[in-house]
């Protein structure tokens, strides 16, 4: 089994550091390595430098026997890095009520038969060694129910997903309607940086 060496941060958003959701994920990634300074940060940032989609090279491994593959080098040293991670931080904005492009293009890049989850009769299994993945996840429109609201197939899409691989400790903090007239964004921000510093306490007891 690879061993903890670090905190991983996904930051999806194209706006880099001018986002405020990668604003959110710096700030906890480095609370976490004050709690864990042994772990170092590494920083993907996903929707600044994407990742390129999955070509056909890569489908006809998937759907080989898992013993005659050699699994592209990219997808194998993403996966390398995620099982590295002790803690997952993944930041990102809301685009069409789901993941940015960015994000969707690591998870079909490290969701691998046979690699990080295997198909059972009773369904499929992870194969990752389980913990924690923050999901920091910002909202220009209002989520909920009633007039104007959306939904949100992000959230639950990623907490599925990490699950099939093995990472069923999935900690959400969804921050909407950040550009909706008189929303205070600095008070929401600081609302999840008081969310964040709960969240690093708990984990460090």
């Amino acid at each position: 089994m690879t061993a903890f060496t670090s905190i991983l941060h996904l930051a999806a958003s194209p706006r880099g550091d001018l986002s405020n959701s990668h604003r959110l994920g710096t700030y906890l990634s480095t609370c976490l390595h004050a709690a864990r300074p042994e772990l170092a940060v590494v920083e993907r940032r996903l929707g600044i430098e994407p990742l390129p989609p999955p070509d056909a090279t890569f489908a006809a491994e998937n759907v080989m026997p898992a013993e005659s593959r050699r699994h592209a080098s990219l997808s194998e040293a993403l996966i390398r890095e995620l099982e590295a991670a002790a803690i997952v931080v993944i930041s990102t904005p809301m685009h069409n009520f789901t993941v940015p492009t960015g994000l969707k293009a690591w998870i079909d890049q490290i969701v691998r038969p046979g690699r990080t989850f295997r198909s059972t009769a009773q369904g499929k299994v992870g194969l990752l060694a389980p913990r924690p993945v923050f999901s920091i996840v910002t909202c220009g429109g209002p989520i909920g129910a009633g007039g104007g609201t959306q939904q949100d197939f992000l959230t639950p899409y990623l907490a599925y997903l990490l699950g099939t691989i093995g990472l069923p400790d999935v900690r959400p903090l969804l921050l909407h309607g950040l550009n909706m007239p008189g929303l205070d964004v600095d008070a929401a921000l600081a609302g999840g940086r008081v969310w964040i510093d709960q969240e690093v306490a708990q984990l460090a007891r």
